[in-house]
């Protein structure tokens, strides 16, 4: 892989092992292996930002979950994240979000969280790698209760970077901000009961109870799915770098499943379910499925 590429991938890494440390730019260089100039230049031509303005972003959209989930003071999340008083952290979280962290800790609101990817992902995933050994793939049958699904439509995409390249990736970050009942965002292919005319069969989306009403972005959709029983299929641990094998794994396991042989069938009205692909974890995909009709 190109050299360059590289070393942004590695001050992207460090960056993120650091976050909440002093970051110099003698540390990037150190971690780029080219001097501090020229590393500053690499990663501002490859990542559209400066990294002064990359740990910036990541640090509040950071500090903007805290203020979410969890019952903190302003002050201590403004230390945590670099700013030596709540005033700079207010200013700067709203120079951000367009709000106040006081007022978002109290009644969040969807905003739009930077949540990066590793510049080399995106070189890879142009790669074409061949299978290697088989691995193991977990299969489970999960329920899903009746839910609202929060959701941006594209236009024609079928998969993730065919959407990015129509909606933009920033919409991942603007979704991560609404709390889920399933702890995250999730992308969909949606079947022809939930899609629009002209508009993509995949999208991206969050799950929310059915009661839910609070704000919907503007140009979102809602759609309500039922109750519905999935069966999730789940990888091995992955290398980042290997995420698009990783896949290609997954969706052969799909391919050659009969659920017939737990008494089920692919339930073709739901949407399939894509989680993000989490080298930690395993790639993961759930597939909407429905109780045979035994023959008599």
């Amino acid at each position: 892989m190109n050299e360059k590429i590289e070393a942004v991938q590695r001050m992207q890494e460090y960056i993120e092992q650091n976050l909440y440390s002093e970051i110099t730019l003698a540390d990037l260089s150190k971690a780029s292996h080219f001097s501090p100039w020229y590393s500053h230049r690499l990663f501002t031509q490859y990542l559209n930002m400066t990294p002064s303005a990359y740990i910036r972003k990541l640090r509040l959209s950071k500090s903007a979950l805290k203020l979410r989930d969890e019952k903190v003071k302003i002050l201590d999340v403004a230390l945590e994240v670099g700013y030596c008083s709540v005033d700079g952290y207010q200013r700067a979280f709203y120079r951000e979000f367009g709000c106040n962290p006081k007022e978002y800790a109290r009644s969040p609101v969807p905003i739009g969280l930077f949540k990066p990817y590793g510049i080399k992902y995106s070189v890879l995933r142009k790669e074409n790698k061949t299978m290697s050994n088989t691995k193991n793939v977990f299969i489970q049958v999960i329920e899903k209760p009746e839910r609202k699904v929060i959701i941006k439509r594209g236009l024609t995409a079928k998969d993730y970077w065919t959407y990015c390249n129509e909606v933009g990736c920033d919409v991942w970050g603007l979704l991560t901000s609404i709390k889920s009942i399933s702890g995250e965002p999730v992308c969909m292919w949606l079947t022809s009961k939930y899609k629009k005319p002209d508009t993509s069969e995949y999208v991206q989306g969050v799950e929310v109870s059915v009661d839910y009403d609070g704000v919907v972005p503007e140009g979102f959709d809602v759609i309500t799915l039922p109750k519905c029983k999935y069966l999730m299929f789940q990888g091995e641990p992955f290398e980042e770098a290997d995420f698009g094998t990783a896949i290609e794994q997954i969706r052969n396991a799909i391919e050659k499943y009969d659920p017939s042989v737990i008494g089920y069938k692919w339930n073709t009205d739901e949407p399939r379910i894509q989680l993000e692909p989490i080298g930690t974890r395993g790639y993961i995909e759930l597939v909407a499925i429905k109780q045979a009709v035994a023959c008599t």
